[in-house]
Parts: C-alpha cells; sequence; structure tokens
C-alpha cells in the first residue's frame, strides 16, 4: 500500500496521458494508442523534468505496469484455437521469426548497434511488435529511451506495411476470392496487432470479404504471439549466463533468478483462458482484460516517453532505422517466398 500511495502521483500523469491516447488511438488504428502515448510523454520530456514521487511513479509504471500488461495479454490467447488454426502458418512464422532474429544479430555485429537496440527491434519486428518489446525490455533491462528508440522504428514499419502490403499483395497476384492468402501473409509479416488488423480490414473491404481475411489475419498473429514465451526465457538465460562470465554473480548460474516471472503468469493466463472457453465460457468474458492489457501498454509507453530524451534519439536513429529496414524487407519476402512454396498463391 505504501509502494502504490508513494508512486501514485506518478501513475496519474501516465494515466492522464494514457487516456486521451486510447481514444485518438482508436479514431486511428494505423497509427495506435501506444505510439501516441509515446510521442505525448517525449515532447513533455523536453520542457518537463519529473522528479521525486513524481519521477519514481513514472519508472513503476514503465516497469510494472508494463509487466502487468503482459500478463494480461495472455487472456487473449485461446491455445486451442491457435493449435487448431495456426498450425498451416506455422513453418512461415518460424522462418520470418529466425530471419529477423538473425539480420537483428549480424548488423549487430557488423555495424556495432547497441546489444539492446538490436534485441528489442529484432524480437519486436519477428514477433509482435510492441507487445514483444514489452515482454522483452524488463528480461534484458533496457532503458526507456532504448524502449523507446525500438518502438518508433517498429512503429514507422508498421505504418509502412498497413498501407502499402494490399497494393503489393494485388500487384502481384494473391487471390481475391479469399482471405486466406494475405490473411497469412498480413499476420506474418505485419509485426503489431493494430497494423494487423488494419492490413487485413483493407483487403475485406478492397474485395467484399467480409471478415474472413480479419479472422486469419489474427488468428496466425496468436499464434506469433506465443512466441514471446521461448524467446524471452532464451534471452534471460543468456543474460544469466553473461551476467556469470562477467563475475558479477557470486552464487553462479540460477534458472530461478534469471526466469522473468511475469512470463510464468503470461502462460497461466493464456492456459485459464483456454480451459475456461473450453468449459463454455464466452469469449466476450476475457474482453476487457484484454482491452485493459493494451491500456496498460499505452501508459507503460507514455512513462518511457517522459523518461526519454527525443533529440538524443533523433541523432541515434540512423543505424536503428536501417535495422529495423532489413528486418522488415526481409520478414517480408521470407514470408512471401514460404507461402509461394507452399502453393498458398
Amino acid at each position: 500500500m505504501k509502494t502504490i500511495k508513494q508512486n501514485l502521483p506518478g501513475i496519474l500523469i501516465c494515466l492522464l496521458i494514457a487516456v486521451p491516447s486510447w481514444l485518438i488511438g482508436k479514431k486511428f488504428p494505423v497509427i495506435g494508442g501506444p505510439v501516441i502515448a509515446i510521442i505525448i510523454g517525449m515532447l513533455l520530456a523536453l520542457v518537463w523534468t519529473p522528479s521525486g514521487n513524481l519521477k519514481t511513479g513514472i519508472t513503476f509504471t514503465s516497469k510494472k505496469v508494463l509487466q502487468l500488461a503482459v500478463i494480461l495479454l495472455g487472456f487473449g490467447l485461446d491455445l486451442n484455437v491457435v493449435l487448431r488454426t495456426g498450425s498451416q502458418s506455422l513453418p512461415i512464422i518460424i522462418c520470418t521469426i529466425s530471419t529477423s532474429l538473425l539480420i537483428a544479430f549480424l548488423l549487430h555485429k557488423a555495424m556495432h548497434i547497441d546489444s539492446n537496440i538490436s534485441t528489442l527491434i529484432g524480437v519486436g519486428s519477428s514477433i509482435c511488435g510492441g507487445s514483444a518489446i514489452a515482454a522483452t525490455a524488463p528480461v534484458i533491462d533496457a532503458d526507456d529511451e532504448e524502449v523507446a528508440q525500438a518502438i518508433s522504428v517498429i512503429f514507422f514499419f508498421n505504418v509502412l506495411a498497413a498501407l502499402f502490403f494490399p497494393i503489393l499483395s494485388h500487384a502481384i497476384g494473391f487471390n481475391t476470392a479469399s482471405g486466406e492468402s494475405f490473411g497469412i501473409f498480413a499476420g506474418t509479416a505485419i509485426n503489431d496487432t493494430s497494423s494487423v488488423t488494419a492490413a487485413a480490414s483493407t483487403w475485406d473491404s478492397m474485395w467484399n470479404l467480409g471478415s474472413q481475411t480479419l479472422d486469419k489475419a489474427v488468428t496466425v498473429k496468436l499464434t506469433r504471439t506465443l512466441a514471446i514465451i521461448p524467446i524471452t526465457l532464451v534471452l534471460a538465460l543468456i543474460r544469466a549466463r553473461s551476467s556469470k562470465s562477467a563475475g558479477n554473480s557470486s552464487n553462479g548460474f540460477s534458472l530461478k533468478k534469471s526466469f522473468p516471472m511475469f512470463i510464468l503468469w503470461f502462460i497461466l493466463a493464456s492456459v485459464i483462458t483456454t480451459i475456461a472457453l473450453r468449459l463454455g465460457a464466452p469469449a466476450s468474458f476475457f474482453a476487457p482484460l484484454k482491452e485493459l492489457s493494451k491500456f496498460f501498454i499505452i501508459m507503460a509507453m507514455a512513462a518511457i516517453g517522459l523518461g526519454s530524451n527525443i533529440v538524443k534519439l533523433i541523432k541515434k536513429g540512423g543505424k536503428p532505422i536501417f535495422l529495423g529496414a532489413c528486418c522488415w524487407c526481409g520478414i517480408t519476402l521470407v514470408s512471401l517466398l514460404m507461402q509461394h512454396v507452399m502453393n498458398l498463391w
């Protein structure tokens, strides 16, 4: 209770930014609430520097509220649906994720890009944008500026994908009588859920397909989201072993210490959802928790924006943007190639 009281002023500041950001994000889903919140936070940081309880509350929001958002994200996952209808896209998902992570690693080495930035952009590009960055940041101890940089890069290519992919897909001969091929493409090659939804809805509208494309794209996207679990666990193990090698741990490697507990709660939330739906609970029962998860991510992005230096981000933005472009192009080409090989278009 004391912790909440101490952090409350800073939490309220983030809440005040999050509410209008959430409402504007509903009107402009291609941009999304998280990006709007982080931009507002960064602009405020130019003229105001939080201190005292305000600062501790903002830090609490950027760390703990972010982890809570990831846990609640689990209530949006029905594992039965993912396993049943996502299996068709699994080879494509594995290849696109591997491609993005490999590109991020190689460019990190070749161009001496910061390790945390490379990891966040690689994971964000390959899995699910802001949600994956939210899950990964606490595991690798990324600071607010690194998270802000990664979110900004992911956002830029999200918007390009949402606007450009429907045009590209029609030009290269996707089947316009069905939403399956474009749904798989959007679900595997666009990273953030809001942009996946925007692109899939555009394809449905273009060819009067109802919600065929949207349903397929969202299911594929849910399958990709599950990759958060193994990747964050592997990153936690790598970080723990690196600390041990550097002599930072006197007690040796500890799985318990390296395990990101909020990911365990994320898995538990997914299992609860799956069991409840199997027993007959309506999917709408979990809708408020899914919406709350999105809102908490917006709050956390506001906090991260308040802790960032937009001038420094712009000056350091060249290499991360190039990295994001390479990951984006790599994922797009591999997704299209895999679909072609599997005769999906």
